[in-house]
């Protein structure tokens, strides 16, 4: 890693190291994957152990993208309500959608605990906190769609959210028990282990340039050479460049910052104390956690604008922290970044066929854990004979959402949010 900028706290603290790499690029591959994040890696992992050769292809380092710069919130679900689900995928992918997706969690764990991936993990829940008294009915109702599916969700009420926060901030919270948070970083190089095992390879630092295709399937031209492949799959969702014309309009590409503070000790032992996650009910979410090494980590939407030491986002966290955690005093920032994510019209993600033999899962919405990895089994699944119909949603051409302004308009807001309440 020497020489190479880390991305994130999560970059220096994994307890993964880097994967190994290819020592040239092969000639042929069942499947050719680029991007080495949530989704490539899962995908190279479940598509090696179905028997098919695989190999994954990174313009930059295993993770550099979203994945090695999330929040490390394993959550259930997706942004929208289940009723909401239902109505937008309707009666056959609605249901099917959901219990997926809120198995989501254990699939991650599962994992982590068949390849024995070291990410510090955590299975306590993740908590949707109240940042006011509006933001109660709809945990309430989302709790009680869950709880009729059978799921372990709690409401919480102000004295509980207190108790498992370390903080009279929140007017309540909705703690999703099937959650949990990991080192996403770990994460990913844990996964690019185990595909590595399962027989798939990975070249880092090879930018795509073009996709040809040929006799029945593709020529994958790179930076590097080129690799003839039976199926392609994209798995680059927020950072998804030109490669495809018009697949990176089909999606709004939004910005989150993170800033983590030094190792607090003892200082911060009552700050989530049970090890859960927590984001809030804010028109502009914020979000908190505590590492496995008890440095809190606090974010929010938009770019980072300064550094960890000084600037608007170090202004803006210090002033969060000292308003939700009165008694912590001031703290030190030792890492400070942000990254992409993709966001969706009707807050769903998509599986796009692009032509024949070449599919990209896109739009996670802010969940690319779970939906990474669950995409992942998807497309392994779908490439070696499953029925496109039990697939978690289904395979639709790419519609453009026009969305590059609305994604400057959101930009602008998230930077005056971050001005207004940093002092």
């Amino acid at each position: 890693m020497t020489g190479v900028p880390r991305i994130s706290l999560w970059d220096r603290s994994s307890p993964e190291a880097p994967p190994r790499e290819a020592e040239s690029l092969p000639e042929h591959v069942d499947l050719a994957i680029v991007g080495g994040g949530f989704t490539g890696l899962s995908t190279a992992l479940h598509a090696a152990e179905a028997g098919l050769s695989a190999h994954v292809l990174e313009a930059r380092q295993v993770g550099y993208g979203g994945s090695g710069r999330n929040v490390g919130l394993v959550n259930a679900g997706i942004w929208l309500p289940p009723h909401e689900v239902k109505k937008t995928l309707g009666p056959s992918y609605g249901p099917r959608f959901l219990k997926r997706f809120g198995d989501g969690p254990e699939t991650v764990f599962d994992l982590i605990e068949k390849f024995q991936i070291r990410c510090e993990a955590t299975r306590s829940g993740t908590i949707h906190a109240a940042h006011a008294p509006s933001g109660l009915p709809g945990l309430r109702a989302r709790a009680e769609e869950w709880q009729s599916m059978g799921a372990p969700v709690e409401l919480l009420d102000r004295d509980a959210v207190s108790e498992k926060v370390g903080s009279r901030a929140f007017h309540g919270g909705l703690l999703d028990r099937r959650a949990g948070t990991i080192n996403p970083m770990g994460y990913a190089r844990g996964l690019a282990r185990a595909a590595l095992a399962a027989g798939a390879s990975i070249t880092t630092g090879t930018t795509v340039t073009r996709l040809v295709p040929e006799n029945g399937g593709w020529r994958v031209e790179t930076s590097k050479g080129s690799i003839g492949a039976k199926y392609v799959v994209l798995g680059t969702n927020a950072y998804t460049d030109q490669l495809w014309p018009g697949l990176s309009r089909s999606y709004m590409k939004m910005r989150y910052f993170q800033l983590a503070t030094v190792p607090l000790g003892e200082r911060s032992r009552g700050i989530l104390p049970e090890g859960q996650g927590l984001w809030d009910t804010g028109l502009i979410m914020r979000s908190i956690r505590r590492d496995a090494h008890g440095r809190i980590l606090i974010g929010s939407m938009g770019s980072l604008i300064g550094t960890a030491q000084s600037g608007v986002s170090r202004r803006w966290a210090q002033r969060q922290l000292s308003r939700v955690f009165p008694d912590l005093g001031p703290v030190e920032f030792e890492e400070a970044w942000d990254g992409q994510f993709a966001m969706t019209p009707d807050h769903l993600p998509r599986i796009h066929i692009l032509a024949e033999g070449l599919y990209t899962p896109i739009g996670y919405n802010g969940r690319g854990i779970t939906t990474g990895t669950i995409f992942g089994q998807a497309m392994a699944g779908l490439l070696t004979g499953m029925d496109p119909a039990d697939l978690p949603l289904p395979v639709t051409n790419v519609i453009r959402a026009e969305a590059k302004l609305r994604s400057r308009v959101y930009a602008l807001g998230f930077m005056g949010n971050q001005i207004l309440r940093g002092f």
